[in-house]
């Protein structure tokens, strides 16, 4: 069921009209990947439109001493932040960017060192770090309350500067890439059907939806086809992944607002679902089950056992929402607005909080899925909580679907020819929309591999929904949106 792509070739003085008629036309800009070519750099825009499904790639190319685009940052938001992940990374300028500030370099990476060009050799000693600046807010009484980049427990590292007058928040600021990993540099040279622990690592708590994506990207590049029972056991492994972290975070929103009892019980529901994966993949996290060309199970969940957790996961948000202390607190708090949300190209259920229709598995599907969306109007803490509520119960229909519709075996196994070409997989992880894009040599190796979780496109509308809040609010805003830092810092 997957859409052919259309292809189209733009100069620069091209580029802006063309990507105007495909914003009007209800397309978004989806990824955005530079290639080093050597001679020249060539920059994929990919466009994305849902019901029906239609992909279109715009490519623009442009010489490799001193490259430059023309910037598109007034066009869309996520451009110009694309935009400025190329000029850190590929030192492409883009022309007439409102604001061309760095944004994965930090200030002590090397000034004219982008580590994704060819002749970007090791890395340099690093320079002294000296200061990031940031937007100061001026006023009688306003002060700075920094937060990270280290944090307490496992959290990833990330630097949050708040704006203050008393506890209300005047300005967050998020400062991210402090690990950033070169994840996608190390795909290159892989083999087309050997990287995918690579993409299981991207984000650990979305194994599946990335190895998914990926796969899904191998086999549209080299033509591979799977039979529509392996797209729905595919299908199904993403669901189970959607599942034990919704039960946390649910869980543990509860927990931010003092109620620990409910965190407790939907931990353990959370672990009864970890178990359920080891028992169907071999993995807690369903690593290794979903490879190019390939599903591996061990064995299908139970689908009783499921619906049973789905009756404990509403009997706790129903005694959650039930206090009337936790329901004041979630209600109207960080209000993303669905203008907002939409300016900011949001995805997943951050987007459907705020009342956006959108979900990959309806916009983009591999095999026909009988997906019930959930959706909330307020953009709010409690509307970000109900939606992963009703997202678990239906999820777990859907699983119970393709559980008890499975005949047949529970391997499917096709051969990934040593051949070249490129593709895009698309998968609706827990989080939102995921979109890979690999380009693989007539060897059979990958040559370039463009990731993007749906946390790049989310992060930005953290701060917009602390517009108007007081200090206290930012956990418990934090987890409603749970953003993944992995996913963004690749």
């Amino acid at each position: 069921m997957t859409a052919s792509v259309s292809r189209v070739a733009v100069t620069g003085t091209e580029l802006a009209d063309a990507t105007v008629r495909l914003l009007a036309d209800g397309f978004r800009l989806a990824l955005v990947a530079a290639h080093d070519e050597d001679d020249h750099l060539r920059v994929v825009y990919l466009f994305l439109a849902g019901r029906p499904d239609r992909r279109t790639e715009l490519t623009l190319t442009v010489p490799a001493q001193h490259p430059s685009i023309p910037s598109l940052a007034r066009l869309s938001f996520q451009a110009g932040r694309f935009e400025r992940e190329m000029l850190d990374l590929y030192g492409i300028t883009p022309v007439d960017h409102p604001q061309p500030r760095r944004l994965v370099r930090h200030a002590h990476w090397p000034e004219n060192w982008h580590p994704m060009r060819n002749d970007a050799g090791p890395p340099p000693d690093f320079v002294a770090a000296g200061r990031f600046p940031f937007l100061n807010v001026e006023g009688a009484g306003v002060y700075e309350i920094p937060v990270g980049p280290v944090h307490a427990g496992l959290i990833e590292p990330g630097h949050f500067r708040f704006s203050v007058i008393g506890e209300s928040v005047l300005r967050l600021k998020a400062r991210l890439w402090f690990v950033h990993r070169g994840i996608e540099r190390l795909f290159a040279g892989r083999g087309a059907g050997a990287a995918v622990e690579l993409a299981e690592r991207i984000s650990g708590d979305t194994s599946a939806g990335h190895a998914l994506a990926h796969s899904l990207a191998v086999e549209d590049a080299l033509g591979v086809q799977l039979p529509d029972p392996a797209h729905r056991l595919r299908a199904l492994l993403v669901e189970l992944e959607r599942l034990y972290n919704h039960a946390a975070d649910l869980g543990a929103l509860a927990n931010d607002v003092g109620f620990g009892l409910a965190n407790v019980h939907a931990q353990h529901a959370r672990e009864q679902l970890l178990r359920i994966n080891a028992q169907v993949t071999g993995h807690r996290l369903l690593r290794q089950a979903i490879r190019p060309g390939a599903v591996v199970l061990q064995a299908l969940p139970d689908s009783g056992q499921l619906q049973a957790l789905a009756e404990d996961i509403a009997e706790i948000a129903e005694l959650t929402l039930g206090n009337s202390v936790i329901y004041d607190r979630f209600a109207g708090t960080s209000v993303l607005h669905r203008s907002d949300a939409e300016a900011l190209a949001t995805l997943g259920y951050v987007a459907r909080a705020s009342g956006l229709v959108t979900d990959a598995r309806l916009d983009h599907p591999i095999t026909d899925l009988p997906v019930t969306e959930a959706t909330a109007a307020t953009g709010d803490v409690l509307a970000r909580y109900t939606v992963r509520r009703d997202e678990f119960a239906a999820s777990v229909a859907l699983c119970r679907n393709l559980i008890e519709s499975h005949r047949g075996p529970l391997e499917f196994t096709a051969e990934i020819p040593a051949a070249g070409g490129s593709g895009i997989g698309i998968v609706e992880g827990w989080r939102g929309t995921i979109v890979h894009r690999v380009e693989i040599g007539a060897d059979g190796a990958i040559t370039r591999a463009k990731i993007v979780d749906p946390s790049w496109f989310n992060w930005p509308a953290l701060p917009v929904a602390m517009g108007d809040t007081i200090v206290p609010d930012f956990p418990l805003t934090n987890k409603s949106f749970n953003l993944s830092y992995a996913g963004n810092d690749l």
